[in-house]
């Protein structure tokens, strides 16, 4: 039992001198590779190599002081210049200058390098013109175009917003464009008036501001400006339009007729 236990113990001292032999030798290799680590550098974290500590930059295989210009920052980053210039300015080269405002405008983009007009006013080159609403008429939010639209009931002409001019049984649209109105239900548009739509017995009215305004109902085609019964030859049925008719299967559509798929009629 004794001469077990002993085994062991030397099991362990053997092991545990190992260790201590792998050990130093990490550190001898990681002193050989911190020599090579130039001054004011570290060695990165998740790969092989050394990286600049912040404040300064890589540079002909050393690590330089970045020389941060007035209004400017350092970056986390140990490449390119190694600093960016303060919200409001703008580099130029070795220098981060002042981002030039012109009256009615604010900075803008996420380093403020930009600038953009002021609602109500709109960038003409290198100022910020006022926009100018007529009468009847309102600012967008889009600073592009005219930059205002004309109020509900009302079109743009001329850079004016002038009345629309609603027919009898029309009402005004949601959008402007074009006439600005739409004939009511049971009406269509001819010559800019809204004329009652002529429907033929056994039809409908669509609701389609297009065509002559009206359909035939089920069972019914039309023809010119009636609707006739749709006529079923033998082994037919209407269509999934209710206007026209199609063969049962296995028949097939043959003359006006339908046909099986075997006949030589």
């Amino acid at each position: 039992m004794n001469a077990r236990k002993s085994a062991f113990t030397v099991i362990a001292f053997a092991m545990i001198h190992l260790a201590v032999l792998a050990g130093t030798a990490a550190l001898a290799q990681a002193q050989v590779a911190d020599s090579s680590i130039p001054a004011n550098a570290s060695a990165k974290s998740y790969r092989s190599g050394w990286q600049c500590d912040r404040g300064f930059h890589a540079e002909d295989g050393n690590c330089s002081a970045v020389k941060l210009p007035e209004n400017a920052y350092l970056t986390e980053s140990s490449y390119g210049d190694g600093w960016s210039c303060n919200y409001g300015y703008k580099q130029n080269r070795d220098n981060c200058n002042a981002v030039a405002l012109p009256a009615n405008a604010s900075l803008s983009g996420a380093y403020g390098d930009r600038w953009q007009c002021n609602r109500g006013y709109q960038k003409d080159s290198a100022t910020c013109a006022a926009i100018d609403v007529p009468a009847n008429g309102y600012l967008t939010e889009n600073s592009s175009g005219s930059g205002w639209s004309c109020e509900r009931g009302y079109q743009m002409t001329n850079r004016n917003c002038v009345a629309i001019a609603v027919p009898s049984n029309a009402y005004l649209a949601y959008s402007s464009s074009n006439s600005g109105w739409e004939c009511d239900r049971g009406y269509i548009e001819v010559d800019g008036r809204c004329d009652a739509i002529k429907v033929p017995a056994n039809g409908y009215v669509s609701g389609r501001s297009y065509g002559q305004g009206w359909e035939c109902d089920r069972g019914y085609r039309r023809v010119q400006a009636a609707c006739v019964v749709v006529e079923l030859p033998q082994n037919a049925h209407l269509d999934f339009s209710g206007n026209d008719w199609e063969c049962n299967k296995p028949y097939r559509k043959r003359n006006h007729a339908c046909a099986s798929g075997d006949s030589n009629d």
